[in-house]
């Protein structure tokens, strides 16, 4: 069995208008889970700087940022980083450029862990419904170049409000959409802006957000999280 999870941390700003990566790093520790999507994981002005410093997630956490290699003091790319357990072995990883009204993209990297070969995906996709549904095009392609020899999870704040409608009928027709809940906003979540999407070689158990008091604290987005084992 695996868990793996996708949050927004909204650059550790949490809904009292405080920066604390404190915060942040203990939802993740109450995860628990194998691997992370993180977005908005880098400040947005300056140098995108990592929103968690990279000693304090060392200290403090079992999980390490996968490097990407892009910019030194970041943790992602354009905001999306991928966390993993420390025991995790990292076999490769990418960032992936996708068409964007505003900045935008995507990181991918390859995974074995808990037994599991894995393609990972993280993403936070455009405000903008069109280019959502162009985001979404391109990552599928580019989720089945990667994936053809291991199973694939793709993860992220996807913005999208539709219910079923817009870039989820996109993912739809490749991946299994995993129900895990409305994770926006923290303090009265009204939207399911942030999904989990695995592949037919994968079976999702349980989903859910996770609702906790540092949770609602940390970010205006909740996690969301996923139980996955072997279809």
């Amino acid at each position: 069995m695996l868990k793996v999870a996708s949050y927004n941390i909204h650059k550790a700003i949490g809904t009292d208008r405080r920066r604390n990566p404190g915060r942040v790093i203990e939802v993740l520790n109450e995860l628990e889970a194998d691997i992370i999507t993180l977005q908005e994981a880098d400040r947005r002005f300056g140098a995108r700087a990592a929103a968690i410093p990279a000693l304090l997630l060392e200290q403090y956490s079992d999980y390490r940022a996968i490097p990407l290699d892009v910019q030194t003091d970041s943790m992602g790319w354009h905001g999306n980083a991928i966390l993993a357990h420390k025991s995790a072995r990292i076999v490769a990883h990418d960032i992936l450029h996708i068409p964007y009204l505003e900045p935008r993209g995507a990181v991918m990297a390859q995974i074995d862990v808990n037994g599991f070969e894995l393609s990972i995906f993280g993403m936070h996709l455009d405000l903008s419904g069109l280019w959502r549904r162009r985001q979404a095009a391109t990552i599928v392609k580019l989720a089945k170049q990667y994936g053809e020899e291991r199973a694939t999870i793709l993860m992220g704040d996807l913005n999208e409000w539709s219910a079923s409608g817009g870039c989820l009928n996109d993912f739809g027709r490749s991946y299994n959409l995993v129900e895990c809940g409305r994770s926006f906003h923290s303090r009265g979540p009204i939207a399911r802006l942030d999904r989990i999407m695995h592949c037919d070689r994968l079976k999702a158990v349980i989903g859910g957000v996770h609702y906790s008091a540092s949770a609602r604290k940390a970010s205006d987005h909740l996690p969301v999280w996923a139980q996955i084992d072997s279809a």
